[in-house]
């Protein structure tokens, strides 16, 4: 009797000290922390936003819990390449020459540009930038998207940003004539820096997903994740909260989509 006593609580105490073992470990998640409404960090230290919802979401469905840590947006590509994060928020845009180095899940929403400008400005088009000094954050899309066009667009001066909190503040202080970024922050962000509008949206048709290490092996399940979150309205219901109208039918938000495999 005795044996058996000590025996039941022997394998007691070994299962109690190897339970944390079997706990699933919390999905590591970068995030630029000065994005809104995309992601944004608050006063007390925790982050909230559109893909900050996605991402609590897809954790809890994972059997675990988000850990966001906010990054340069430079930095954010260095850690999925390093392994140092589960994946990366931040109103990223699938290319093809992001995808040789990273993997993407499906894109949940179509992104375009804005040109932001000061309030009484006359630079109302791309043709507008002429003659102009434009500013955007380094190694964005916006970038790429204004260098590859710098001879057809003819702006005078690029001035890049490692933040946009410091893009936008120079566009305040006219250091720039304009600012070129995603158009749903550019217009969260005129409604929060007086003087700040957005005077020209250009459709580009970029895709915005969540970025992951390449080949991760936790991929398919979180693109799986997203579709089922797009099957059962939950991603809607995100979509409507934070961009305040719902999404289109057969937007990226409600359509369930493969892992990508190209820009296309």
């Amino acid at each position: 009797m005795n044996f058996t006593r000590r025996t039941a609580l022997g394998l007691a105490a070994a299962l109690a000290f190897a339970a944390p073992a079997f706990a699933q470990d919390p999905l590591r998640v970068g995030s630029y922390p000065a994005n809104p409404p995309w992601e944004n960090k608050t006063e007390a230290g925790t982050f909230e936003g559109f893909e900050v919802d996605i991402v609590n979401e897809i954790a809890k469905r994972m059997g675990t819990t988000a850990q966001i840590e906010g990054m340069d947006f430079k930095a954010l590509f260095v850690a999925t390449a390093s392994g140092r994060v589960d994946i990366v928020i931040s109103s990223l845009t699938i290319t093809d020459e992001r995808l040789e180095s990273q993997s993407f899940t499906q894109p949940y929403f179509e992104g375009a540009l804005g040109i932001g400008v000061k309030e009484g400005s006359d630079i109302a088009s791309v043709e507008a930038l002429k003659g102009k000094t434009v500013g955007s954050v380094a190694t964005s899309f916006p970038e790429n998207w204004l260098k590859e066009r710098a001879e057809e667009i003819g702006y005078a001066d690029y001035k890049s940003y490692d933040t946009t909190a410091n893009m936008l503040t120079d566009l305040q202080n006219g250091r720039i004539d304009a600012a070129v970024n995603d158009v749903v922050g550019l217009r969260y962000a005129a409604t929060q820096m007086k003087g700040l509008t957005v005077s020209h949206e250009i459709v580009t048709g970029e895709k915005f997903a969540m970025m992951m290490p390449k080949g991760s092996d936790k991929l398919e399940q979180v693109n799986q994740i997203i579709s089922d979150m797009k099957a059962d309205g939950t991603m809607a219901a995100i979509y409507e909260k934070w961009l305040g109208v719902p999404p289109a039918e057969g937007s990226f938000a409600v359509t369930p989509m493969p892992v990508p495999t190209s820009a296309d």
